[in-house]
């Protein structure tokens, strides 16, 4: 007697489920949850407090991934955009984010290092800060689009001088902001216990996506990182859409950089954002995104940027050491920027094609 086996279904879907971009962020996001919920469960607690200001806050693990992560967040929009329309990374984000502060707190502070009141409005600072960013935003995006420097290598230039760049802004001091509530961009607003930056990266994820949505503006880039030179026979100006991504990713930066200054409400132009331009580009990777350009996603990018900081939160908790925690990083995120390479994906789906025919035969009597 013969019993025709039924469609494996089971291993199409799977198979389809291996090839869909956010199956990596997504599994890395459940493999963390599961570490941290087998070695202490108490990592998952969130508790109902009060600051100094009696105002009420929700404080705990998750409440700081979701507070510093936003911050990564809304740097990897920006460097996702680079990324699929240069196929390069800007490595100088963390340099950029120093001059973008500083520039906000000499607006705030003048000429005064600690003024007992802020010298201009809070939202006068934002505007100029962005538009500086974005102007060395355009610096970086010029010399890649025009003048044909790989993206890492034009923006070595920025990542080496930027720091001192933002020092020399402040005379190489450092301003203080005294008016309290400039903190509550950085921290929580009054009456809300959840923290701003998380409202903050969601305007600009929502922002974001409306823009890729309702214009072609993700089309654009897709198609100059796929092939420049077709999109020029289509009538595309890749030069052109190469710079505004840089100039969107300037203002990003910008808006990162306004929570990390309200965040401490002064700046250290040696160790703000430090490193910030790594966690950056593996989020990306991360959220299954080819780094030598072409077709993003980029709620991919976001779920990876929090993911990351899920990671570093963890290795926090457990006491890991700050000498090693990038070594610690480093390894975790390599398996998981390997398992999300799209020739992995489609080597694991080869795989379950050759295996489908095998239980197929075997259901057969």
């Amino acid at each position: 007697m013969t019993i025709k086996a039924a469609p494996a279904k089971s291993s199409s879907f799977l198979s389809g489920l291996l090839r869909h971009q956010m199956i990596i962020p997504i599994a890395a996001l459940l493999i963390l949850a599961l570490f941290n919920l087998i070695a202490d469960p108490s990592f998952f607690r969130i508790t109902l407090g009060y600051n100094s200001a009696g105002n009420p806050v929700l404080s705990g693990y998750p409440i700081t991934i979701i507070d510093y992560g936003s911050e990564l967040a809304i740097l990897a929009i920006g460097m996702t955009l680079v990324t699929a329309a240069s196929g390069g990374q800007d490595i100088s984000v963390g340099a950029a984010l120093a001059i973008s502060g500083s520039v906000m707190l000499r607006i705030l502070c003048g000429t005064n290092t600690s003024p007992a009141e802020l010298q201009a409005p809070v939202i006068v600072a934002f505007l100029i800060a962005c538009v500086v960013s974005m102007i060395f935003g355009a610096f970086n995006g010029s010399l890649v689009a025009f003048f044909r420097i790989q993206p890492m290598v034009a923006t070595l230039i920025l990542f080496t001088a930027g720091r001192s760049i933002a020092a020399w802004i402040n005379n190489n001091e450092l301003p203080i902001v005294n008016d309290v509530s400039f903190t509550y961009y950085g921290g929580y607003l009054p009456g809300i216990p959840v923290p701003t930056p998380f409202f903050i990266a969601i305007i600009c994820f929502i922002v974001t996506w409306a823009l890729l949505k309702f214009t072609n503006l993700g089309l654009y880039v897709q198609s100059v990182g796929i092939n420049e030179k077709t999109s020029r026979l289509n009538g595309l100006n890749p030069e052109l859409i190469k710079l505004l991504t840089y100039v969107l990713l300037g203002l990003c930066v910008a808006v990162a950089g306004f929570i990390k200054v309200s965040r401490l409400s002064t700046i250290n132009y040696s160790v703000i954002a430090k490193d910030i331009e790594m966690d950056a580009i593996l989020a990306v990777a991360l959220g299954g995104n080819a780094l030598s350009g072409g077709k993003f996603n980029m709620s991919a990018s976001v779920l990876g940027a929090y993911v990351i900081q899920f990671l570093t939160t963890t290795l926090y908790k457990f006491n890991v050491q700050s000498d090693a925690l990038s070594a610690y990083k480093a390894v975790v995120v390599i398996l998981l920027v390997v398992l999300s390479a799209p020739v992995v994906r489609e080597k694991l789906s080869a795989l379950l094609k050759k295996l489908r025919p095998a239980k197929q035969a075997q259901q057969s009597v």
